[in-house]
């Protein structure tokens, strides 16, 4: 279900791993309603930690210099489980996280979202 063709690949998932029980610890908790495949819990949580955007934040985290903004385009709409990790993930690594999908901009900072949440 990996990717891993990136030759950092390993360390994204490292920090992915990393990041997924800071998470839990915050009070995240995975929206797996959204995984539309039949399969159980736990692997339907593995296919959320994979999705596109996570990992180019944690490409941004691994490559950028602390406290630097990371900014992630898409061409696609963010998920709303991806939504609600990235502005924990925002508050724990102390950054802004720039996103930008199919329809607005996302600016996650210190847990919050300049979108207020709007769908």
């Amino acid at each position: 279900m990996r990717d891993r063709s990136h030759p950092d690949s390993d360390k994204i998932y490292a920090l992915l791993e990393g990041l997924k029980e800071q998470l839990k610890e915050a009070g995240y908790i995975p929206e797996t309603r959204f995984v539309l495949h039949d399969i159980d819990q736990e692997v339907k949580e593995e296919a959320l930690m994979s999705h596109s955007e996570r990992l180019a934040t944690a490409q941004g985290l691994l490559s950028s210099p602390a406290r630097s903004p990371i900014r992630v385009i898409k061409n696609l709409r963010v998920c709303v489980d991806c939504h609600n990790a990235i502005k924990i993930i925002s508050k724990l690594v102390g950054r802004e996280l720039v996103m930008r999908d199919a329809k607005r901009f996302h600016h996650f900072n210190d847990g919050k979202c300049s979108c207020n949440d709007y769908w």
